[in-house]
């Protein structure tokens, strides 16, 4: 599976087929997972070359849930648990040019996780580093603008834009 920054994964490069860089609008998830001290687990993106929450897509017929515990397995290689939806999420903050030139604004469903197995592991298409930070250390982290907006909107960022 790849994300809508112009690799192909079959819908999303379809409709990138016939409309190019134009904005889409796009379902999402992001997924919070947290360890036993509290800290978020962010993945660092390989196509933006920042930090991000867990998360993607949802691919056609799938539910938000399924691609929550999806996406987690896929770029974290942890199977996980959820515990709860926390938002559902949309607006100017979450909107994005993928380097590719792709446009893109997401409407994400938010999802607190926790680990019930697996080893974490990025995926190495995606995802180069996962790496668990307090939430001290998220305001100099360098997030992308959407996970930041996500990170701002649950609570979890005081100011989303540091």
């Amino acid at each position: 599976m790849t994300s809508p920054s112009g690799r192909p994964d079959g819908y999303v490069s379809d409709v990138r087929a016939l409309v190019g860089h134009q904005l889409l609008l796009l379902p999402a998830v992001s997924v919070h997972i947290r360890d036993d001290a509290g800290r978020l687990l962010l993945v660092h993106q390989i196509d933006r070359q920042q930090w991000g929450t867990v998360g993607g897509s949802i691919e056609p017929g799938e539910s938000p849930s399924e691609a929550a515990v999806r996406e987690a397995r896929e770029e974290t290689g942890l199977e996980v648990e959820l515990t709860g939806p926390v938002a559902a999420l949309g607006g100017e903050g979450f909107q994005m040019t993928y380097p590719n030139g792709d446009q893109c604004a997401y409407i994400s469903i938010v999802y607190d996780a926790r680990i019930v197995g697996g080893e974490l592991a990025p995926d190495g298409v995606e995802v180069s580093h996962c790496s668990w930070f307090t939430p001290q250390e998220l305001g100099d982290a360098g997030i992308s603008t959407v996970s930041r907006s996500v990170l701002a909107a649950v609570g979890i960022l005081a100011d989303a834009a540091r």
